[in-house]
């Protein structure tokens, strides 16, 4: 049964936006981001997040606020990235594509958000797609659980 609604929930998401221009899908998705101001992996994430249509805006803050925010925002160390970011109660940690930002405030899952953990080659803002390593996108449960929300190949 909670894989129908999962395949369900997933296909009502994608119908729901299969007809809408990719910039318009987020109009009036306000995205923070917290990170260090030399970083500019962070800065090309954010890019392809306002390229997709979301309205970005930036925090710059110190190493050490970076790590007390990302503990108040309920990140483990164990998946923690370069920035942080909230987007609609969520919590977005490091490079997460666009496609799972989306699925995630389509779907509304119990959780703290999502992370990538580390920078893997490849994700958004980290090197080209077409030569990317294999990397996971992490759901951050409540609870302090975490599960494999997608994954990425290599390529």
């Amino acid at each position: 049964m909670s894989n129908r609604k999962s395949r369900r929930a997933i296909l009502v998401s994608l119908a729901a936006t299969a007809f809408v221009p990719r910039r318009l899908w987020a109009a009036g998705t306000s995205i923070q981001v917290v990170k260090d101001p030399n970083c500019g992996c962070c800065s090309a994430w954010m890019t392809i997040l306002a390229d997709q249509g979301f309205a970005v805006s930036q925090t710059n803050v110190d190493r050490d606020e970076l790590l007390r925010f990302k503990m108040i925002s309920g990140v483990p160390d164990a998946i923690a990235s370069c920035h942080t970011a909230l987007v609609d109660g969520y919590v977005i940690e490091g490079h997460v594509p666009v496609a799972d930002i989306r699925r995630l405030l389509a779907e509304r899952p119990d959780a703290v958000g999502l992370a990538v953990p580390g920078m893997p080659y490849g994700s958004p803002g980290m090197g080209p797609d077409n030569e990317r390593e294999a990397y996971d996108v992490i759901l951050m449960l409540r609870d302090g659980s975490a599960e494999v929300f997608s994954h990425y190949q290599a390529a």
